[in-house]
């Protein structure tokens, strides 16, 4: 089985598409690590740096960037 990729997701508590995108990794079985830029400032703004804006969700996938739950580009990513 090949190694899962390194996944980040950048989030805020009240976005519905940041719990779309958790719901659909958890669902698949997938992990990653969930940052809450309401409460990290420092995370707040490597996903803008990363991304070029504000808004979430954001994830990244060993660099490659997806804003938005991008069911497609996220299956494209991982493989699935």
């Amino acid at each position: 089985m090949a190694k899962q990729k390194s996944i980040l997701i950048y989030t805020t508590p009240t976005c519905p598409y940041c719990k779309q995108t958790k719901a659909y990794l958890d669902e698949k079985k997938i992990k990653y690590t969930n940052f809450d830029v309401t409460s990290d400032s420092a995370k707040a703004q490597e996903m803008i740096d990363k991304s070029g804006q504000m808004g979430v969700p954001v994830i990244d996938i060993e660099g490659k960037i997806i804003v938005g739950f991008d069911k497609a580009e996220i299956d494209k990513e991982l493989g699935l």
